[in-house]
C-alpha cells in the first residue's frame, strides 16, 4: 500500500469514527426532542426518530400540572448564573496564584486541588447538609452560589491554562509600571484568559445547571426549587406518569444548554487548543 493510500485510508476511519461519535452523542438529544412530541402511548409503544403532533397538549398538560415551570426556569438562572461567575472569577484568581507566585506548600496545594478533582460530590453530601443546617441556610440559594468559589476543577484547568498562556515577562512589566497583584490580574491576566474563562465558565453552567441531588437535600420550598427539580417531580406514581410533558419539561431544561453553547462554543475550541500547545 502506497503511503497516499495509506493517509486516505487513515482518514476514512477517523472521520468514520468521529461520524459514529457524533451520532453517539446526537441521536440520545434528538430522541428527548421527539418524545417531547408525542403521546404517552406513542412513547411507550415504540421508538421514533419522526417529531409527533402533540406538542401543545404536551405543554398544556405540562401546565395543567399546576407546576409553575417558568418560577423553576428564572431559579435555575439565578444559580447557574450566579455560582458561574463566581467560580470562573476566584478559581482563574487561585489558578493565576499557584502558577505564577513561589510560596511554601504550593506543591502540596496542588497536589491537593488534584485529589479533591478526584472526589465524587455526592460523598459529600450529607456533610453539606449538616453543616448548611447549623448555619440556618437551608432553603436559600447561598449554600449553592457560594460554594463554587471553592471548584478545584476549574482551578486545575486554569493552572494548566496559565502554564501556557501567561507570559512572566508582561507580568513583571506591570509590576514596574507601579500596577498592584490585583490591578494585573483583573486588568492584564483576565483579558489575556478570556478563551480558557469562557470555556471554565460554560462547563461550569452545565454544571450547576443540570445539578439536582445537592439541590434536592437543601431546598424543600416549592417556590425555591430549580428546573431539574421542577421537571423531577413530573414523575409521579409510575403507573399514571404523562410521559409526553415529562419528556417536554426536559426539553426545556436542555434548550438553556444549547444556546449557551452555541453563543460560546468558538471559546472552548480556542481555549483548549491555547491549553494545550506549549510555547
Amino acid at each position: 500500500m502506497s503511503y497516499r493510500a495509506g493517509t486516505r485510508l487513515y482518514r476514512v476511519v477517523i472521520y468514520v469514527f468521529l461520524i459514529v461519535l457524533l451520532l453517539i452523542c446526537v441521536i440520545p438529544l434528538w430522541i428527548l426532542i421527539v418524545n417531547a412530541t408525542r403521546t404517552t402511548s406513542q412513547i411507550q409503544s415504540a421508538l421514533s426518530l419522526i417529531p409527533g403532533t402533540n406538542l401543545i397538549s404536551n405543554y398544556n398538560s405540562l401546565m395543567g400540572k399546576g407546576i409553575n415551570i417558568f418560577q423553576g426556569f428564572i431559579n435555575s438562572c439565578i444559580i447557574s448564573v450566579s455560582s458561574t461567575i463566581l467560580c470562573v472569577y476566584f478559581s482563574m484568581m487561585t489558578a493565576y496564584a499557584i502558577t505564577v507566585y513561589n510560596f511554601k506548600l504550593k506543591k502540596a496545594m496542588y497536589v491537593l486541588v488534584v485529589l479533591l478533582v478526584m472526589v465524587p460530590a455526592q460523598i459529600s453530601v450529607t456533610g453539606i447538609y449538616q453543616y448548611m443546617a447549623t448555619l440556618h441556610l437551608l432553603n436559600s440559594y447561598v449554600p449553592l452560589i457560594i460554594p463554587a468559589i471553592a471548584s478545584a476543577g476549574t482551578v486545575f484547568f486554569g493552572a494548566q491554562y496559565f502554564k501556557t498562556a501567561i507570559i512572566p515577562e508582561v507580568v513583571e512589566a506591570a509590576r514596574i509600571d507601579g500596577c498592584s497583584e490585583f490591578g494585573i490580574f483583573n486588568r492584564v491576566i483576565m483579558p489575556i484568559a478570556v478563551p480558557g474563562a469562557f470555556t471554565m465558565g460554560i462547563f461550569a453552567f452545565v454544571a450547576s445547571w443540570n445539578n439536582l441531588l445537592i439541590p434536592f437535600t437543601l431546598l424543600s420550598k416549592n417556590s425555591l426549587y430549580t428546573l431539574p427539580m421542577v421537571v423531577n417531580t413530573l414523575k409521579g406514581n409510575v403507573y399514571s406518569r404523562d410521559y409526553g410533558a415529562i419528556y417536554f419539561g426536559m426539553a426545556i431544561t436542555v434548550v438553556p444548554i444549547i444556546i449557551v453553547y452555541l453563543i460560546f462554543s468558538k471559546y472552548i475550541i480556542s481555549g483548549i487548543s491555547l491549553g494545550s500547545v506549549k510555547e
